[in-house]
């Protein structure tokens, strides 16, 4: 059900010497214009998953949605789009994308200066003016493969738009030009409200009155898309998101604090970010008189600021280095590559996914205490909280603690922990720490960086700029905000046990089906519980990661990701890759640009997500794994039984893109 409430005043004055039968037809044009992008907007986040390798329908959904909004951007500013391409930035990265293409080969829209405080910013460039070499900044997306010393950046736009960029805030603009073009560009400038305090928007909801396990499951309730029905081989089912590890769905009362928050005036807006700030702070175990909380577009931009702000300081009579993992996601590697005057290395890791906390130990100690390295000394040591391709969560305490004894500086990328694991930065000993509110289920374009008070060395006016680009966009901290607050209500302890239960259940189960690999187990074969979120990666023997993927949706209307999940040194070391492997694989993505890198297919759990959908998943694994490759036509390697009433995948395949168009009219009209 949609909760749509605009309605009453407007924060522009209409003028008085307007006719009052003109001024009402203006405020029902105003009104009906909202009213429209709303449902466009929950239409989109019905179907949300994150964009580009995801096998589900809603990832296909989304993928489609976002391309056409860049269609959309170029027919709004009259370009061809056999000449032009758009990359969509945050209003502090435009200026420096700017910086490297010639006058006059490119043109800009900003969501705010129609009216719409989205913080969307949209570049149409010609494709030939196109900067080559390092982009700008780094992380998710931008690279087809890397290794830990080279990189095969992608192609454009990818490679200038790190990390997930505002999916569902850009899809709301382009459904916003549609709009003007027909009403003309100023129709969203004046803004019907309900006038309502930072204090209404992001504490008070229809779910007050519940806490705890209660909380959960009344939550699940309020799941956008979570009566929309998919394409299968057995017909129309509910859509199963096990893509969580990806991007996160979200829940009513986080839209209703996005949607309030952006039709509020400055005053309000800003009330509400500062708010916010205080609910991070609180939540994290950072308080503000120790650390400063910036906030930003997603973790990878997080993280290279945190790069930005290393590569300005200092360091006489030392050379710095930066210690990382083989572990991170590219967002927390391929940032450390470029800072200049500091070199990178890396601790190894077990396939298991835990480092070594005595090897970290020597490590520290022979360059900062027994200088065995010269001048070397770790000046930062940069982890993942949780691992995005096995779940594993290495010991923060121990290594917070570790790194204060020898006198180096702990970073850690978050984007896969906060909404599954209490966090306390002040008592784990954490520096810096990034994460994005995707993955938090706010997926509004917003990301945060936490640091020790003194860290970040920016001067005023980068900082301002920093500051002013995220809070372009205050709906997304707003439903930052308020997510964090529902998780906190339900308790980390409560959800700890129950994304507990469901990767037991599925790993036990999986570790059973003939041919399947799980990975993330012990030497000894068994795994830790205790010691890993609702993140699964796992090979099909014989079968592509991709078809495996493709299958799932297909046979059991589940979504999951496949390929190397922008992890790649800890995707090729599962794989058993030499040296001689490694460069056939380049010279092959040379040859064959198109290629997807295989890499393993992951599912991943998020509070919304139930054991009997569990159950789902490894029934139709079994099926998949148990199929013949000469089975008779029709069955879709189900059981003879099933395929007798079983819609044949081909029919299914058409149906999934019908749905997706079906989808993509609902949105755009």
């Amino acid at each position: 059900m949609k909760t749509n409430t605009i309605t009453k005043e407007f924060t522009a004055e209409t003028g008085n010497n307007t006719p009052k039968a003109q001024r009402q037809t203006e405020n029902v044009k105003i009104v009906n214009a909202y009213r429209e992008l709303e449902d466009s907007m929950y239409a989109a986040l019905e179907t949300y998953s994150n964009v580009h390798r995801g096998s589900g329908h809603f990832s296909k959904v989304s993928t489609r949605l976002y391309d056409k909004s860049r269609e959309i951007v170029l027919d709004f500013m009259g370009l061809n789009k056999r000449s032009y391409m758009v990359v969509f930035c945050t209003a502090r990265r435009a200026p420096v994308f700017l910086k490297a293409l010639k006058p006059g080969s490119f043109k800009t829209l900003r969501s705010n200066d129609f009216g719409l405080h989205l913080g969307v910013t949209a570049v149409a460039v010609r494709k030939k003016a196109l900067p080559e070499g390092i982009p700008y900044e780094s992380g998710g997306g931008t690279t087809k493969l890397y290794g830990e010393d080279w990189a095969m950046w992608a192609n454009a736009p990818d490679r200038f738009e790190a990390g997930t960029p505002a999916i569902i805030n850009i899809i709301a603009f382009a459904k916003a030009l549609l709009m003007m073009k027909k009403w003309g560009n100023d129709i969203f400038m004046q803004k019907p409200f309900e006038e309502m305090d930072a204090e209404k928007i992001l504490y008070n909801d229809e779910l007050k009155p519940y806490n705890g396990i209660g909380l959960l499951y009344e939550l699940r309730k309020k799941l956008l898309g979570r009566n929309v029905l998919v394409p299968t081989t057995k017909g129309l089912q509910a859509f199963i998101n096990f893509d969580n590890s990806a991007s996160t769905p979200t829940f009513t009362p986080v839209w209703d604090a996005f949607r309030h928050t952006i039709l509020q005036p400055e005053s309000t807006r800003k009330a509400i970010i500062n708010e916010v700030r205080q609910i991070c702070s609180k939540t994290l175990g950072a308080p503000l008189s120790d650390y400063e909380i910036l906030f930003t577009s997603n973790t990878t931009e997080s993280i290279n600021l945190a790069a930005q702000s290393l590569a300005s300081e200092t360091n006489p009579g030392t050379d710095p280095v930066i210690l990382t993992t083989i572990l991170e996601h590219s967002s927390n590697d391929l940032p450390w590559r470029t800072v200049a005057g500091h070199k990178l290395i890396r601790l190894p890791v077990g396939n298991e996914g835990l480092f070594d906390l005595n090897a970290l130990e020597i490590l520290l100690r022979s360059y900062n205490i027994e200088h065995q390295h010269g001048s070397e000394r770790i000046k930062l040591l940069a982890v993942s909280g949780a691992s995005n391709v096995l779940g594993t969560c290495n010991n923060l305490p121990a290594i917070g603690e570790l790194a204060k004894r020898y006198g180096a500086r702990l970073l850690v990328d978050a984007a896969q922990l906060v909404a599954h694991r209490k966090i306390d930065m002040h008592a784990a000993g954490i520096d810096y720490l990034a994460f994005s509110a995707h993955k938090v289920y706010a997926p509004f374009g917003t990301g945060v960086l936490i640091a020790r008070k003194g860290l970040l060395q920016f001067v005023d006016e980068e900082l301002k700029l920093i500051n002013a680009s995220a809070e372009e966009n205050p709906g997304g901290i707003a439903a930052l905000g308020k997510a964090l607050l529902l998780l906190k209500r339900i308790g980390f302890d409560h959800i700890e046990a129950h994304e507990k239960k469901l990767t037991t259940k599925a790993m036990k189960e999986m570790a059973g089906i003939p041919g399947l690999k799980l990975h993330g187990f012990l030497p000894d074969g068994s795994y830790f519980p205790e010691h890993k979120i609702g993140v699964i990666g796992f090979d099909l023997k014989d079968k592509m990661s991709s078809g495996v993927a493709g299958k799932l949706a297909r046979r059991g209307g589940i979504g999951i990701r496949w390929g190397c999940l922008c992890a790649h040194l800890i995707i090729k070391q599962l794989a058993g890759f030499t040296p001689f492997t490694e460069n056939l694989q380049r010279i092959v993505l040379k040859l064959i640009p198109a290629l997807n890198p295989q890499g393993i297919a992951r599912a991943s759990f998020g509070i919304q997500n139930t054991e009997k959908e569990v159950e789902t998943m490894i029934r139709e694994l079994k099926k998949i794994a148990g199929a013949s490759k000469n089975e008779p036509p029709g069955t879709n390697g189900v059981s003879t039984n099933d395929a007798i009433t079983a819609i044949p995948e081909k029919i299914v395949k058409q149906q999934i893109m019908e749905f997706v168009q079906a989808r993509e009219l609902l949105v755009y009209g």
